[in-house]
């Protein structure tokens, strides 16, 4: 995301709502210094959601709103806001503690409106540039596109033809930029409708007791991949999503066992990733299972931490080695407190329990900047590069080399 500058504020419309006028009338000026041009001002809720609420030529791009403005306050305009869907950004100031201009923020992120941030009053210049500064114009809505589904039966055909194949999606290590490992993607090569990604194809499996079929598959060919990357000097990691149930099948490790040694991989390079909710769990045997994966030398991490609501206790007990968390904390955290809150907490437990930390869905190079900051481990998302299939890693790895 690039710095909003001043040549762009000007092309921009701004509603300043507050009910004091001398107020209202210094934070225009202070807009205008900063480059702004085209200001409404209006004194109470009611006149601000009508212009909030038109359209075309007078359509309002960024709105500075007070927290307890008469008519319709500010929540409430939030709310409001969220109902119709409306995509113009908000700016809350108020004269309360920075503690309830927090917790404004975290009821605009829940309601999903976009607000650049909060300032307690009176408004600097500076700070009014800082969050004029996260200013992204609303992206186009495109029409979504068709996403065709398969049943059973052109499923099962297309595991038997061998047309499910792994793609990779790169993790790179923070501190220093280097390729640590890849990700695998389950990916159907269909003869007509190209390369489809689950949602075409993970229904089907799941109602007919497919899924292991396809983690088999995935193991196999990632493996196989692996191999033949540690071959050409690129000793990378395999991170491969396995679904619970296939874990829990007896005779899950020793197959595991033969399967690395048949690709001559090390049980190191290894790491298999499970969903949050499924690892949190007080039965013994499964968390036996985990332990002599970990016995093995295989590694284990947490998938999507935070989108569940995980006892700290079980988590504490469960012999992961990552904990990767859920891109939803992560995409915009660098500008919006409620989100940075949560992440920073997220990577203080990794540490705290002396594991690594794998940031998903990393997509700026402001996410990028903001995780090494903190601290984080390791990145993986959109920024750094999409899923990929085997030929093409190393070419990529070759391109991404010549940075680092």
């Amino acid at each position: 995301m690039e710095t909003t500058d001043l040549a762009e504020l000007s092309t921009l419309h701004f509603l300043v709502a507050d009910h004091d006028a001398g107020a209202c009338a210094a934070l225009a000026a202070a807009l205008r210094r900063l480059g702004a041009s085209a200001i409404t001002e209006v004194a109470d809720g009611r006149a601000a959601l009508g212009w909030l609420r038109a359209g075309g030529a007078g359509q309002v791009d960024i709105a500075l709103v007070e927290l307890s403005l008469a008519g319709v306050d500010a929540l409430e305009l939030m709310r409001i806001l969220a109902l119709e869907r409306a995509t113009v950004r908000l700016v809350v100031l108020g004269a309360q503690t920075s503690n309830v201009l927090f917790s404004v923020e975290t009821l605009a992120q829940a309601l999903g409106v976009e607000l650049l941030g909060t300032i307690v009053k009176p408004a600097t210049d500076a700070r009014l540039k800082e969050l004029l500064d996260h200013y992204v114009a609303p992206a186009a809505v495109a029409p979504p596109h068709p996403v065709p589904l398969f049943g059973w039966g052109a499923v099962r055909a297309g595991l038997q033809a061998r047309q499910f194949i792994p793609f990779f999606q790169p993790k790179i290590a923070l501190a220093s930029g280097e390729v640590m490992g890849l990700e695998v993607f389950a990916r159907w090569r269909h003869p007509d409708s190209g390369v489809l990604g689950p949602e075409s194809f993970i229904d089907a499996l799941a109602q007919n007791d497919g899924i292991k079929v396809l983690d088999w598959t995935m193991i196999e060919q990632a493996l196989a991949c692996c191999r033949a990357l540690h071959a050409l000097g690129k000793p990378l990691t395999l991170s491969i999503n396995i679904d619970p149930a296939t874990l829990a099948h007896h005779d899950f490790i020793d197959r595991i066992a033969a399967c690395l040694e048949r690709h001559e991989v090390l049980p190191g390079f290894l790491t298999f990733e499970l969903p949050e909710a499924s690892v949190l769990t007080r039965e013994t045997g499964f968390i036996e299972r985990l332990l002599r994966l970990r016995m093995l030398g295989c590694r284990l991490a947490i998938d999507d931490y935070g989108s569940g609501m995980s006892n700290l206790q079980l988590l504490a007990q469960v012999p992961f080695s990552e904990l990767k968390i859920d891109p939803g904390f992560v995409d915009g955290a660098s500008r919006k407190r409620p989100l940075g809150a949560v992440l920073a907490a997220c990577l203080a437990l990794a540490r705290s329990l002396d594991r690594m930390s794998v940031a998903v869905g990393v997509e700026t190079r402001e996410d990028w900047d903001f995780l090494q900051q903190l601290g984080c481990t390791y990145a993986q998302g959109f920024y750094i590069a999409n899923p990929m299939a085997a030929d093409a890693i190393p070419a990529w790895l070759a391109e991404w080399e010549q940075f680092f």
